[in-house]
Protein backbone atom coordinates (compact mmCIF):
# COMPACT_ATOMS: atom_id res chain seq x y z
CA UNK A 1 0.00 0.00 0.00
CA UNK A 2 3.10 2.09 1.05
CA UNK A 3 4.69 1.58 -2.73
CA UNK A 4 1.63 2.55 -4.24
CA UNK A 5 0.74 5.59 -2.72
CA UNK A 6 4.40 6.89 -3.68
CA UNK A 7 4.04 5.71 -7.08
CA UNK A 8 1.22 7.99 -7.50
CA UNK A 9 3.08 10.78 -5.47
CA UNK A 10 5.79 10.08 -8.51
CA UNK A 11 3.17 10.26 -11.14
CA UNK A 12 1.62 13.55 -9.83
CA UNK A 13 4.89 14.90 -9.48
CA UNK A 14 6.03 13.91 -12.93
CA UNK A 15 2.60 15.67 -14.34
CA UNK A 16 3.57 18.82 -12.27
CA UNK A 17 6.65 19.14 -13.59
CA UNK A 18 5.64 18.62 -17.44
CA UNK A 19 3.01 21.16 -16.41
CA UNK A 20 5.76 23.64 -15.01
CA UNK A 21 8.13 22.97 -18.51
CA UNK A 22 5.13 23.33 -20.63
CA UNK A 23 4.05 26.94 -18.73
CA UNK A 24 7.69 27.78 -19.06
CA UNK A 25 7.63 27.24 -22.82
CA UNK A 26 4.40 28.49 -23.84
CA UNK A 27 5.50 31.88 -21.73
CA UNK A 28 9.15 31.90 -23.30
CA UNK A 29 7.46 31.39 -27.04
CA UNK A 30 5.20 34.84 -26.44
CA UNK A 31 8.07 36.59 -24.52
CA UNK A 32 10.30 35.92 -28.32
CA UNK A 33 6.78 36.04 -30.63
CA UNK A 34 6.74 39.62 -29.05
CA UNK A 35 10.43 40.83 -29.41
CA UNK A 36 11.32 39.38 -32.21
CA UNK A 37 8.75 40.37 -34.81
CA UNK A 38 6.05 43.36 -34.08
CA UNK A 39 2.33 43.44 -35.38
CA UNK A 40 3.56 46.18 -38.28
CA UNK A 41 6.29 46.28 -40.04
CA UNK A 42 7.53 49.24 -42.56
CA UNK A 43 9.80 48.56 -45.55
CA UNK A 44 11.28 49.79 -48.78
CA UNK A 45 9.81 48.75 -52.70
CA UNK A 46 12.60 46.51 -53.32
CA UNK A 47 14.18 45.86 -49.81
CA UNK A 48 14.61 42.63 -48.39
CA UNK A 49 12.42 41.18 -46.20
CA UNK A 50 14.57 38.48 -43.66
CA UNK A 51 12.10 36.58 -42.16
CA UNK A 52 15.65 34.04 -40.92
CA UNK A 53 15.20 32.91 -37.79
CA UNK A 54 16.68 30.32 -35.38
CA UNK A 55 13.14 30.07 -33.32
CA UNK A 56 10.27 28.30 -34.11
CA UNK A 57 8.91 30.60 -35.57
CA UNK A 58 8.12 31.62 -39.59
CA UNK A 59 7.15 34.17 -41.44
CA UNK A 60 4.43 32.83 -44.46
CA UNK A 61 4.65 35.69 -46.91
CA UNK A 62 2.38 37.16 -49.71
CA UNK A 63 3.45 36.52 -52.95
CA UNK A 64 4.25 40.60 -53.25
CA UNK A 65 7.21 38.97 -52.17
CA UNK A 66 9.20 37.21 -54.75
CA UNK A 67 9.55 33.48 -54.26
CA UNK A 68 7.35 30.98 -55.75
CA UNK A 69 3.44 30.99 -54.87
CA UNK A 70 1.92 27.73 -54.54
CA UNK A 71 -1.40 26.17 -55.63
CA UNK A 72 -2.43 26.55 -51.87
CA UNK A 73 -1.37 30.25 -52.08
CA UNK A 74 1.22 30.13 -49.83
CA UNK A 75 4.75 31.68 -50.79
CA UNK A 76 7.91 28.93 -50.73
CA UNK A 77 11.81 30.31 -51.54
CA UNK A 78 13.35 30.07 -54.89
CA UNK A 79 16.13 27.18 -55.11
CA UNK A 80 18.89 29.50 -54.24
CA UNK A 81 16.52 31.49 -51.44
CA UNK A 82 17.64 28.92 -48.97
CA UNK A 83 17.72 31.91 -46.17
CA UNK A 84 13.85 32.45 -46.42
CA UNK A 85 14.92 36.28 -46.96
CA UNK A 86 11.73 38.03 -49.51
CA UNK A 87 12.21 41.15 -51.85
CA UNK A 88 9.40 43.44 -51.58
CA UNK A 89 8.27 43.96 -55.38
CA UNK A 90 5.09 45.98 -55.15
CA UNK A 91 4.26 48.61 -53.14
CA UNK A 92 0.68 48.30 -50.71
CA UNK A 93 -0.07 47.13 -47.66
CA UNK A 94 0.27 43.58 -47.02
CA UNK A 95 -0.93 40.54 -44.39
CA UNK A 96 1.51 38.01 -43.58
CA UNK A 97 1.48 35.01 -41.06
CA UNK A 98 3.30 34.16 -38.47
CA UNK A 99 3.59 30.40 -37.38
CA UNK A 100 4.74 28.42 -34.78
CA UNK A 101 6.79 25.49 -36.14
CA UNK A 102 5.38 26.69 -39.84
CA UNK A 103 2.16 25.18 -39.14
CA UNK A 104 0.34 26.44 -36.21
CA UNK A 105 -0.58 30.22 -37.12
CA UNK A 106 0.14 32.24 -34.36
CA UNK A 107 -0.79 35.86 -35.23
CA UNK A 108 -1.15 38.15 -38.55
CA UNK A 109 1.88 40.56 -38.96
CA UNK A 110 1.08 44.01 -40.96
CA UNK A 111 3.90 44.50 -43.72
CA UNK A 112 4.09 48.47 -45.37
CA UNK A 113 6.03 48.55 -48.37
CA UNK A 114 6.24 52.31 -49.30
CA UNK A 115 7.83 52.84 -52.72
CA UNK A 116 12.06 53.69 -52.95
CA UNK A 117 12.01 57.43 -51.19
CA UNK A 118 14.81 60.32 -50.94
CA UNK A 119 14.76 62.25 -48.46
CA UNK A 120 16.92 65.46 -47.28
CA UNK A 121 18.33 65.12 -44.09
CA UNK A 122 18.78 68.54 -42.51
CA UNK A 123 19.71 68.90 -38.57
CA UNK A 124 18.33 72.26 -37.98
CA UNK A 125 17.42 73.53 -34.55
CA UNK A 126 13.56 74.61 -34.71
CA UNK A 127 10.88 76.12 -32.59
CA UNK A 128 8.02 74.35 -32.38
CA UNK A 129 4.38 75.89 -31.49
CA UNK A 130 1.02 73.78 -31.44
CA UNK A 131 -2.17 74.41 -29.96
CA UNK A 132 -4.19 71.18 -29.19
CA UNK A 133 -7.28 70.23 -30.76
CA UNK A 134 -9.62 71.04 -27.57
CA UNK A 135 -7.54 71.45 -23.64
CA UNK A 136 -5.42 69.01 -22.14
CA UNK A 137 -6.71 68.55 -18.29
CA UNK A 138 -3.29 68.68 -16.26
CA UNK A 139 -5.19 68.85 -12.70
CA UNK A 140 -7.92 69.30 -10.64
CA UNK A 141 -8.44 72.01 -7.10
CA UNK A 142 -10.89 71.95 -4.58
CA UNK A 143 -13.29 75.01 -4.54
CA UNK A 144 -14.38 76.70 -1.36
CA UNK A 145 -18.65 77.31 -2.54
CA UNK A 146 -19.88 80.59 -1.50
CA UNK A 147 -22.04 78.86 0.58
CA UNK A 148 -18.83 77.07 2.66
CA UNK A 149 -18.93 73.85 0.54
CA UNK A 150 -16.09 72.42 -0.61
CA UNK A 151 -16.25 71.04 -3.97
CA UNK A 152 -13.92 68.94 -6.05
CA UNK A 153 -15.46 68.25 -10.00
CA UNK A 154 -12.79 66.48 -10.82
CA UNK A 155 -13.45 63.77 -8.08
CA UNK A 156 -17.22 64.35 -8.11
CA UNK A 157 -17.70 64.36 -11.77
CA UNK A 158 -14.90 61.59 -12.53
CA UNK A 159 -12.54 64.60 -14.89
CA UNK A 160 -8.40 63.90 -14.18
CA UNK A 161 -5.47 64.49 -15.79
CA UNK A 162 -4.84 63.20 -19.17
CA UNK A 163 -8.65 63.72 -19.98
CA UNK A 164 -9.30 66.19 -23.50
CA UNK A 165 -12.35 68.86 -23.20
CA UNK A 166 -13.27 68.72 -26.99
CA UNK A 167 -16.17 70.73 -26.67
CA UNK A 168 -18.75 72.38 -23.67
CA UNK A 169 -22.36 72.63 -24.88
CA UNK A 170 -21.19 71.63 -28.27
CA UNK A 171 -18.99 74.58 -28.87
CA UNK A 172 -15.82 73.16 -30.00
CA UNK A 173 -13.11 74.71 -27.40
CA UNK A 174 -9.60 75.93 -28.87
CA UNK A 175 -8.63 78.42 -26.10
CA UNK A 176 -8.41 77.98 -22.23
CA UNK A 177 -10.11 81.39 -22.09
CA UNK A 178 -12.99 80.36 -24.11
CA UNK A 179 -13.68 77.90 -21.38
CA UNK A 180 -13.34 80.26 -18.76
CA UNK A 181 -15.64 82.56 -20.58
CA UNK A 182 -18.68 79.82 -20.66
CA UNK A 183 -17.88 79.41 -16.97
CA UNK A 184 -18.21 83.11 -15.76
CA UNK A 185 -21.01 83.24 -17.85
CA UNK A 186 -23.32 80.26 -17.44
CA UNK A 187 -24.56 81.51 -14.04
CA UNK A 188 -23.72 78.28 -12.22
CA UNK A 189 -26.40 75.96 -15.08
CA UNK A 190 -24.41 72.88 -15.72
CA UNK A 191 -21.83 72.71 -18.60
CA UNK A 192 -22.39 69.77 -21.10
CA UNK A 193 -18.90 68.31 -21.43
CA UNK A 194 -17.46 66.46 -24.16
CA UNK A 195 -14.25 64.36 -23.28
CA UNK A 196 -11.70 62.01 -24.95
CA UNK A 197 -10.52 59.29 -22.87
CA UNK A 198 -8.35 56.57 -24.13
CA UNK A 199 -9.51 57.25 -27.71
CA UNK A 200 -13.32 56.83 -26.11
CA UNK A 201 -15.74 59.55 -26.39
CA UNK A 202 -17.35 60.80 -22.99
CA UNK A 203 -20.16 63.19 -22.05
CA UNK A 204 -20.75 64.63 -18.74
CA UNK A 205 -22.83 67.64 -17.18
CA UNK A 206 -20.41 69.77 -15.05
CA UNK A 207 -22.42 72.64 -12.84
CA UNK A 208 -20.11 75.36 -12.33
CA UNK A 209 -19.32 76.27 -8.70
CA UNK A 210 -20.42 79.88 -7.41
CA UNK A 211 -17.57 81.30 -4.90
CA UNK A 212 -16.40 84.38 -3.54
CA UNK A 213 -14.37 85.24 -7.00
CA UNK A 214 -17.50 84.22 -9.69
CA UNK A 215 -18.11 80.61 -10.82
CA UNK A 216 -15.51 78.20 -11.87
CA UNK A 217 -14.76 74.35 -12.45
CA UNK A 218 -12.17 73.64 -10.57
CA UNK A 219 -10.16 71.97 -13.80
CA UNK A 220 -6.64 72.99 -15.04
CA UNK A 221 -6.71 73.04 -18.47
CA UNK A 222 -3.93 73.80 -21.09
CA UNK A 223 -4.47 74.76 -24.99
CA UNK A 224 -0.80 75.24 -26.42
CA UNK A 225 2.86 74.45 -25.85
CA UNK A 226 5.94 75.17 -27.30
CA UNK A 227 10.15 74.51 -27.25
CA UNK A 228 12.49 73.47 -29.49
CA UNK A 229 13.64 70.47 -31.23
CA UNK A 230 15.16 69.06 -34.56
CA UNK A 231 14.04 68.77 -37.99
CA UNK A 232 15.01 65.47 -39.08
CA UNK A 233 14.34 65.26 -42.70
CA UNK A 234 12.11 66.90 -45.75
CA UNK A 235 10.56 64.99 -49.17
CA UNK A 236 11.74 67.74 -51.69
CA UNK A 237 9.07 66.48 -54.18
CA UNK A 238 5.97 67.20 -51.39
CA UNK A 239 8.00 69.35 -48.96
CA UNK A 240 6.72 67.24 -46.28
CA UNK A 241 8.55 67.13 -43.21
CA UNK A 242 9.80 64.39 -40.07
CA UNK A 243 10.87 66.12 -36.73
CA UNK A 244 11.87 64.95 -33.15
CA UNK A 245 11.13 60.99 -33.73
CA UNK A 246 9.18 61.31 -30.67
CA UNK A 247 6.12 62.55 -29.80
CA UNK A 248 5.09 65.91 -28.38
CA UNK A 249 4.04 64.91 -24.81
CA UNK A 250 2.12 67.06 -22.22
CA UNK A 251 4.79 67.76 -19.31
CA UNK A 252 2.56 67.00 -16.47
CA UNK A 253 0.67 64.62 -17.21
CA UNK A 254 2.26 62.65 -19.79
CA UNK A 255 -0.83 62.54 -22.67
CA UNK A 256 0.54 62.89 -26.09
CA UNK A 257 -0.96 66.18 -27.51
CA UNK A 258 -3.49 66.07 -29.76
CA UNK A 259 -2.86 68.58 -32.49
CA UNK A 260 -5.37 71.28 -34.10
CA UNK A 261 -2.91 73.54 -35.69
CA UNK A 262 1.24 74.27 -35.62
CA UNK A 263 4.39 75.89 -36.92
CA UNK A 264 7.63 75.17 -36.86
CA UNK A 265 10.03 78.21 -36.72
CA UNK A 266 13.64 79.31 -37.10
CA UNK A 267 15.58 78.43 -34.14
CA UNK A 268 19.16 79.34 -33.08
CA UNK A 269 21.40 77.99 -30.62
CA UNK A 270 22.98 80.78 -28.05
CA UNK A 271 24.15 78.30 -24.97
CA UNK A 272 24.37 74.92 -24.27
CA UNK A 273 23.84 73.11 -20.71
CA UNK A 274 26.43 70.14 -20.83
CA UNK A 275 25.00 66.66 -20.03
CA UNK A 276 26.32 64.76 -16.96
CA UNK A 277 25.44 61.55 -15.34
CA UNK A 278 21.97 61.90 -14.07
CA UNK A 279 21.57 65.01 -15.22
CA UNK A 280 20.42 65.28 -18.63
CA UNK A 281 22.01 68.67 -20.79
CA UNK A 282 19.91 71.11 -22.77
CA UNK A 283 20.19 73.15 -25.74
CA UNK A 284 19.50 76.54 -24.95
CA UNK A 285 17.57 78.62 -28.47
CA UNK A 286 15.77 81.34 -29.19
CA UNK A 287 12.94 81.74 -31.87
CA UNK A 288 13.87 83.54 -35.28
CA UNK A 289 11.18 86.44 -36.25
CA UNK A 290 11.86 85.63 -40.13
CA UNK A 291 8.27 84.11 -40.17
CA UNK A 292 6.82 80.44 -40.11
CA UNK A 293 9.28 77.78 -41.36
CA UNK A 294 6.38 75.34 -42.01
CA UNK A 295 3.10 74.33 -40.78
CA UNK A 296 2.29 70.98 -38.04
CA UNK A 297 -0.29 68.64 -39.24
CA UNK A 298 0.34 66.03 -36.91
CA UNK A 299 1.68 64.39 -33.63
CA UNK A 300 2.73 60.99 -33.59
CA UNK A 301 4.50 58.73 -31.52
CA UNK A 302 7.50 58.57 -34.13
CA UNK A 303 7.58 62.43 -34.18
CA UNK A 304 6.05 65.77 -35.88
CA UNK A 305 4.86 65.95 -39.16
CA UNK A 306 3.82 68.36 -41.65
CA UNK A 307 4.80 70.52 -44.70
CA UNK A 308 8.11 72.98 -44.81
CA UNK A 309 9.49 75.77 -46.95
CA UNK A 310 12.88 74.38 -47.28
CA UNK A 311 13.58 77.85 -49.01
CA UNK A 312 13.93 79.30 -45.62
CA UNK A 313 16.22 76.62 -43.88
CA UNK A 314 19.60 77.49 -43.21
CA UNK A 315 22.94 75.59 -44.90
CA UNK A 316 23.37 73.37 -47.82
CA UNK A 317 21.24 70.83 -48.32
CA UNK A 318 21.40 67.48 -50.39
CA UNK A 319 19.27 64.17 -50.70
CA UNK A 320 19.59 60.62 -49.41
CA UNK A 321 18.04 57.29 -49.94
CA UNK A 322 16.02 56.27 -46.99
CA UNK A 323 17.54 53.00 -45.67
CA UNK A 324 14.97 49.98 -44.41
CA UNK A 325 15.79 48.79 -41.04
CA UNK A 326 17.22 45.76 -43.10
CA UNK A 327 20.04 48.12 -43.99
CA UNK A 328 21.31 49.51 -41.11
CA UNK A 329 24.49 47.71 -39.50
CA UNK A 330 25.82 47.94 -35.80
CA UNK A 331 29.40 50.43 -36.07
CA UNK A 332 30.01 53.27 -37.32
CA UNK A 333 27.63 56.33 -38.55
CA UNK A 334 27.18 60.10 -37.82
CA UNK A 335 24.58 62.42 -37.05
CA UNK A 336 23.96 65.93 -37.86
CA UNK A 337 23.15 68.15 -35.69
CA UNK A 338 22.84 72.32 -34.51
CA UNK A 339 24.33 73.13 -31.61
CA UNK A 340 26.12 76.50 -31.87
CA UNK A 341 24.13 79.49 -33.31
CA UNK A 342 22.11 77.88 -36.70
CA UNK A 343 25.38 75.89 -38.28
CA UNK A 344 24.62 72.52 -38.85
CA UNK A 345 27.61 69.86 -38.44
CA UNK A 346 28.26 66.42 -38.82
CA UNK A 347 29.54 64.21 -35.58
CA UNK A 348 30.67 60.91 -35.66
CA UNK A 349 28.24 57.93 -33.51
CA UNK A 350 28.42 54.47 -33.46
CA UNK A 351 24.96 52.38 -33.74
CA UNK A 352 25.80 49.71 -30.52
CA UNK A 353 22.67 48.06 -30.83
CA UNK A 354 19.42 47.19 -33.47
CA UNK A 355 16.27 46.01 -32.49
CA UNK A 356 15.01 45.06 -35.86
CA UNK A 357 11.85 43.70 -34.85
CA UNK A 358 11.58 44.30 -31.50
CA UNK A 359 10.35 47.97 -31.59
CA UNK A 360 7.50 49.43 -32.43
CA UNK A 361 8.08 52.80 -31.00
CA UNK A 362 11.23 55.04 -31.10
CA UNK A 363 13.39 53.21 -29.40
CA UNK A 364 14.67 50.80 -32.08
CA UNK A 365 18.41 51.69 -32.28
CA UNK A 366 21.31 51.99 -29.27
CA UNK A 367 23.80 54.83 -30.18
CA UNK A 368 26.97 56.20 -28.46
CA UNK A 369 28.47 59.54 -29.01
CA UNK A 370 32.03 59.29 -30.19
CA UNK A 371 33.21 62.30 -32.22
CA UNK A 372 35.12 64.24 -29.34
CA UNK A 373 34.37 67.70 -30.42
CA UNK A 374 30.58 67.07 -29.75
CA UNK A 375 31.71 64.76 -26.51
CA UNK A 376 33.72 67.98 -25.30
CA UNK A 377 30.59 70.73 -25.79
CA UNK A 378 27.19 68.87 -25.02
CA UNK A 379 28.35 65.89 -23.04
CA UNK A 380 26.61 63.90 -25.28
CA UNK A 381 23.05 63.82 -26.52
CA UNK A 382 21.14 67.04 -24.95
CA UNK A 383 17.71 68.16 -25.15
CA UNK A 384 17.18 69.60 -28.15
CA UNK A 385 18.64 67.04 -30.47
CA UNK A 386 16.03 64.72 -30.86
CA UNK A 387 15.53 64.40 -34.80
CA UNK A 388 18.90 64.77 -35.77
CA UNK A 389 19.21 62.28 -38.15
CA UNK A 390 21.46 59.61 -38.80
CA UNK A 391 23.66 58.89 -42.00
CA UNK A 392 25.40 55.54 -42.22
CA UNK A 393 26.71 54.25 -45.61
CA UNK A 394 25.39 57.19 -47.63
CA UNK A 395 22.28 56.32 -46.43
CA UNK A 396 19.51 58.04 -44.20
CA UNK A 397 18.58 55.58 -41.81
CA UNK A 398 17.05 56.99 -38.61
CA UNK A 399 17.11 59.55 -36.11
CA UNK A 400 18.02 60.79 -32.60
CA UNK A 401 15.34 60.63 -29.82
CA UNK A 402 16.37 60.13 -26.21
CA UNK A 403 19.42 59.80 -23.73
CA UNK A 404 20.39 57.79 -21.69
CA UNK A 405 19.93 59.44 -17.81
CA UNK A 406 22.75 57.79 -16.15
CA UNK A 407 25.19 58.12 -19.78
CA UNK A 408 25.08 61.21 -22.07
CA UNK A 409 27.48 59.71 -24.69
CA UNK A 410 24.30 56.64 -25.13
CA UNK A 411 20.96 56.87 -26.07
CA UNK A 412 18.16 55.60 -28.47
CA UNK A 413 17.39 56.04 -32.13
CA UNK A 414 14.00 55.49 -34.09
CA UNK A 415 14.22 53.75 -37.64
CA UNK A 416 13.81 56.21 -40.31
CA UNK A 417 11.30 53.75 -41.89
CA UNK A 418 9.19 54.35 -38.70
CA UNK A 419 9.12 57.74 -39.56
CA UNK A 420 8.50 57.74 -43.28
CA UNK A 421 5.32 55.83 -42.87
CA UNK A 422 3.90 59.03 -41.22
CA UNK A 423 4.28 60.70 -44.31
CA UNK A 424 0.62 61.37 -46.62
CA UNK A 425 1.03 59.68 -49.99
CA UNK A 426 2.23 61.97 -52.68
CA UNK A 427 -0.88 62.99 -54.75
Amino acid sequence: MQKKIRKTLSLKKRAAIFAAFLTALSVGLAVECNLRFPSHINIFEGETLDTRSSSPYTIGMPAAFGGVLEDDGTITANETDTAQARVAETPGSYEAELKLFGIIPVRSIHVDVHPQTNLVPCGNTIGIKIFTQGLVCVGTSELKAEDGRIVNTGRDYDIGEGDILLSANNAPLETTEQLADMVAQSEGNPLLLTLERDGKTIQKEVPPVKTEEGFKLGLWVRDSTAGIGTLTFYDENTNQFGALGHPIIDADTGTLMPVSKGTILNASVFNVKKGERGVPGELKGIFQNNGDLGTIAKNSKQGIYGTVDPTLLSGQHQSYPAASRSQVKEGKASILSNIDGETVQEFEIEIQRIMKYGSESYKDLVIKITDPVLLEKTGGIVQGMSGSPIIQDGKLVGAVTHVFVNDPTRGYGIFIDNMVANLEPAA
